[in-house]
């Protein structure tokens, strides 16, 4: 793609998030969820194959719905209380489209179905883009909203999510779909928790963030995308491989790695809320998720392949050091020793 319009595309896409992120009127947060899909399309064509162009048309199709249902619950929400700020959404009806619709675009479960195959037909750096910095906008608007919300409709997609997501992965080989389906059961831990506790839920933000962004780095690194390759990491770059192992199961939330504080602490506010079948029933949705990610685990650091097949196979990688992947790695396993500043 040419450097310019790449950059204006990226420009575009931080602005559309800015927008959002620094509005209290809900039609400049419309418009700046706008700009960011409009941004990011070329952002998925630029491969020019036909899986390309159906994810971009799917993920249209599917953000347009999601747009199209916020204005109308933002007009619905004018037309009942006189004004569009964000902050006063006291009616049932225009509360109930907008979390339908910020769940569209969030892709949390039953409105999941788009994100798997969106993301099986991108390359890995617009996988990452539309894993990370495109949950930004929708998240803030969740978290700003949170305390209007149907907290038992919140409850109910957070479990469905967490399930499906855990569910979903566990018979897939192509990394991508295994990214999807690891996003949606994260989403599935914040949504839970952000009626009870917003701080947690941008914490668990942040983790999340963290994580899938090295994740999706040290995949672009090895140039795997699927299982099959990923077995032959080891003999490539060990040292990588030794750290996709410590990101995947921090991604799992084994402790003592940083995945595992968000979810210790979401479990320990909702036994607070006194929901202790809830915090069982999402404890026990984590253990199919760890499952994927342990085996994901077991096949970069206890597999090698039998022979060395027919094709070119760099016998080590060519080191091009980047000082942001080893970062998000220390940051991605390694924040555990923060829990009791969090806690006071």
């Amino acid at each position: 793609m040419n450097p310019y319009a790449l950059s204006m595309l990226m420009s575009s896409l931080a602005m559309g998030t800015i927008i959002t992120l620094s509005s209290s009127h809900w039609f400049l947060a419309w418009m700046g969820l706008e700009i960011n899909t409009l941004a990011i399309i070329p952002l998925m064509t630029k491969m020019h194959h036909p899986r390309a162009t159906e994810s971009a048309t799917k993920y249209f199709l599917t953000q347009a719905t999601a747009s199209a249902l916020l204005l109308f619950s933002a007009a619905m929400n004018a037309w009942v209380t006189g004004e569009w700020t964000i902050m006063n959404m006291n009616s049932y009806t225009p509360t109930t489209i907008l979390t339908v619709a910020l769940a569209i675009k969030l892709g949390i479960a039953p409105f999941h179905l788009w994100l798997p195959d969106v993301l099986q037909g991108l390359d890995m750096m617009t996988c990452l883009i539309l894993s990370t910095w495109q949950k930004l906008a929708p998240m803030a608007l969740l978290i700003l909203t949170s305390h209007q919300l149907n907290a038992n409709l919140l409850t109910l997609m957070a479990l469905a999510s967490a399930i499906i997501g855990g569910w979903g992965a566990l018979n897939q080989t192509q990394m991508r779909k295994i990214m999807a389906y690891s996003s949606i059961a994260h989403l599935g831990w914040m949504t839970l928790v952000v009626s009870f506790a917003p701080g947690l839920a941008l914490l668990n933000l942040t983790i999340y963030l963290m994580m899938t962004s090295s994740m999706f780095m040290m995949l672009m690194t090895l140039n795997a995308t699927n299982m099959n390759k990923l077995s032959i990491s080891w003999l490539k770059t060990p040292t990588l491989a030794a750290s996709m192992m410590a990101g995947l199961l921090s991604l799992g939330g084994l402790p003592p790695l940083s995945g595992f504080l968000p979810k210790w602490l979401i479990l320990q506010e909702m036994t607070k809320h006194h929901l202790g079948v809830l915090s069982t029933v999402m404890a026990l949705s984590a253990l199919l998720s760890l499952f994927f990610y342990l085996r994901l685990s077991y096949m970069i650091s206890m597999t090698s392949p039998p022979n060395i097949s027919n094709a070119n196979l760099a016998w080590r990688k060519k080191n091009n050091p980047s000082l942001i992947n080893p970062i998000l790695v220390v940051l991605s396993t390694m924040l555990m020793p923060i829990t009791p500043m969090l806690l006071m």
